[in-house]
């Protein structure tokens, strides 16, 4: 690989990428949500598969009744980016920050859903490294037409915060304005609410995690001390939803904070023995299937299972972390741009399952302030 390369990943090779997989090569499309939940999420679906003992019927179907799902392909169609089949697997996983029911405590005066946390998750052919490139809520993008929840449709706009299209259109025109922008198909998608991600944490008994500096965020609700910290779900949420503490208070900070936690994360469900406890496994299955909506191809336990199996042998110090490269808006310094030939380089490398060269990240805005070094 040459030196311009960051991520690990293997020399390119000239054979078509796969679309899903089950758990054998082909790709499917997989279950996680903030990539933070991805792989936890995918775990604990696994559970159902193992459970043992007479209960094991009706934890099978108790489980498979919680996943809601998509049907990204009937609503996009065949206008899409062509698959091309490797066995790599790209993931659009989304956090909704919808405010019904139990998560209206965490906004005021919001209307409607918008997606809160946007990644592309990117898992190589070999199944063994991952990348993740976060895009900013306020990006500006050129958003396609898509199709609303009432049937009706919606034109499409040449300046529109990248989390509208999930506002406007829910999961499927997020996918849309996805591969618009990026050139990728995106093989599966999942998203998961707070209120999910919150039970889903606490039921894990919570993430540890190093703060550098102090957090303190009314906003988020989140107040730390530097030092080591286990915490559980509602602070968990309060770090990743944490922005105007850190850096220069913008999305950019606050993507840094969720990068470092999705890490800690995935060390806490590779050190966490579910499966010597059948209730813990249970527990931890019922909340990550109820705090997910997946597409329509991982939408039982079954897929799930298959997704876990496939995603096993990925640890946090395999996944490369990147940012969509972007600088203020001349127009407005509230959001940002894409720097175009950046972004295309980033694209171009996902598309061809190799790692994201390290002239793609430089000189891209990252809010000031480094929040990144934040949280360890």
């Amino acid at each position: 690989m040459a030196d311009d390369s960051t991520g690990g990943y293997g020399a390119t090779t000239g054979r078509p990428r796969g679309r899903a997989l089950r758990a054998t090569g082909r790709r499917r499309k997989p279950h996680s949500r903030r990539r933070r939940v991805l792989k936890a999420a995918a775990w604990a679906a696994a559970a159902a598969v193992v459970l043992g003992g007479t209960g094991a019927g009706f934890a099978y179907f108790k489980l498979n009744g919680n996943i809601s799902g998509v049907d990204i392909d009937a609503e996009l169609g065949k206008d899409r980016p062509g698959d091309t089949p490797d066995g790599s697997m790209d993931i659009l996983v989304l956090g909704s920050d919808s405010r019904s029911g139990t998560n209206g405590k965490y906004g005021k005066g919001q209307q409607g859903a918008r997606s809160d946390t946007a990644m592309v998750v990117h898992v190589n052919k070999e199944h063994d490294k991952a990348n993740v490139v976060s895009i900013p809520r306020d990006t500006i993008v050129e958003r396609p037409a898509c199709t609303r929840d009432d049937g009706g449709g919606t034109a499409p706009r040449q300046r529109a915060m990248f989390n509208s299209a999930y506002e406007v259109g829910g999961p499927a025109c997020a996918v849309k304005t996805v591969e618009s922008m990026s050139g990728v198909r995106m093989d599966h998608y999942a998203e998961v609410d707070f209120a999910g991600f919150k039970k889903l944490i606490d039921d894990l008994g919570g993430v540890e995690v190093t703060t550098r500096k102090p957090i303190d965020d009314p906003d988020s609700h989140l107040k730390l001390s530097p030092g080591a910290h286990k915490l559980n779900g509602e602070q968990s949420l309060g770090l990743v939803r944490t922005r105007h503490a850190v850096g220069d208070g913008s999305d950019l900070g606050r993507i840094q904070l969720q990068q470092a936690f999705l890490k800690a994360l995935m060390d806490q469900v590779n050190s966490v023995g579910v499966f010597s406890s059948p209730k813990k496994l249970y527990d931890l299955a019922d909340s990550a299937t109820s705090a997910v909506t997946t597409d329509s191809d991982l939408d039982s336990v079954r897929d799930l299972a298959g997704l876990a199996s496939m995603l096993k042998g990925i640890k946090s110090d395999d996944i490369h972390m990147s940012t969509l490269p972007v600088t203020y808006d001349p127009q407005d310094p509230n959001r940002v741009v894409p720097v175009e030939s950046k972004a295309a380089k980033m694209w171009s490398a996902i598309k061809r399952d190799a790692a994201i060269p390290k002239s793609a990240e430089k000189g891209s805005a990252s809010g000031a302030g480094d929040a990144g070094g934040v949280v360890g």
